[in-house]
């Protein structure tokens, strides 16, 4: 059975700042709710996966985290980077229709490089997967995780609506953009330490 310090863990992790709820939001702001439901869908569903994974091969993960953990910190790190870049020539309103939102397929694929999303699947498999069981984790994680991904997706959709013109979303997403290299650079200086 799953005890609170999961529901809390998880909570925590999915509502916090990082990559995908930054990416969450800006996908709210620039496309709205309705068309950032795949993105929400291919999140949960690459982090299920990731938690699958991870307490299906605890074992392995252990040993090939260590050695993977760098490469996979600055694959994730760039790719990051370029998000960033993507989002910082976001254009503005009127061009819109011609960018498209993150795909399910896209979404469950950035899990694999994002540092955050690995953390909090390596962390569900050692603390709480041996006493539970898979099943109970992944139903537990789904049913905490969608509400918080989901905040942010919501959020970006309703402040999408007072950033029409122009500037207010070219700054908007420069600050997205900027923050995500934040982010990145902190998870970069994290893993080189």
């Amino acid at each position: 059975m799953l005890d609170p310090s999961f529901f809390s863990y998880v909570t925590v992790m999915s509502i916090t700042p990082g990559p995908n709820n930054l990416l969450l939001a800006t996908s709210g702001v620039n496309f709205g709710l309705r068309r950032t439901l795949p993105m929400i869908s291919g999140v949960l569903l690459g982090c299920l996966l990731q938690n699958a994974l991870a307490v299906l091969a605890l074992e392995c993960l252990l040993s090939w985290m260590s050695a993977v953990r760098l490469p996979l910190t600055l694959a994730g790190c760039a790719y990051l980077i370029w998000l960033s870049w993507k989002l910082w020539r976001a254009g503005a309103p009127t061009q819109r229709e011609k960018a498209q939102p993150m795909t399910v397929a896209g979404a469950i694929g950035f899990q694999a490089v994002n540092p955050k999303a690995w953390l909090m699947a390596t962390n569900v498999a050692l603390l709480w997967s041996a006493q539970s069981g898979l099943l109970p984790v992944m139903l537990g994680f789904a049913l905490v995780n969608l509400p918080c991904i989901l905040i942010w997706a919501a959020l970006g959709d309703r402040l999408g609506l007072h950033l029409q013109t122009r500037w207010k979303r070219q700054l908007f997403n420069s600050v997205m953009a900027l923050s995500l290299v934040a982010t990145t650079l902190w998870m970069l200086a994290d893993a080189l330490r």
